[in-house]
């Protein structure tokens, strides 16, 4: 599925059963983005416009709008 979309990375985290995108039906984006920077381990991206935030195992880092 992951090679499916578009601007998706070759090198996903996803395909490695490493990564996980986040909706919580209870808190925004921002909310769930800021909760999951607290953490400071690994990739967190946020994506607004489609309602999830992105959290991997990888290397500690983060992007989004």
């Amino acid at each position: 599925y992951n090679a499916t979309l578009k601007g998706a990375a070759k090198q996903s985290l996803h395909l490695q059963a490493k990564a996980a995108d986040l909706v919580h039906p209870e808190r925004s984006v921002a909310q769930v983005h800021r909760a999951a920077t607290q953490l400071k381990k690994g990739g967190v991206g946020k994506y607004s416009s489609s309602g999830f935030v992105h959290v991997d195992t990888g290397r500690v880092r983060y992007w989004g709008s």
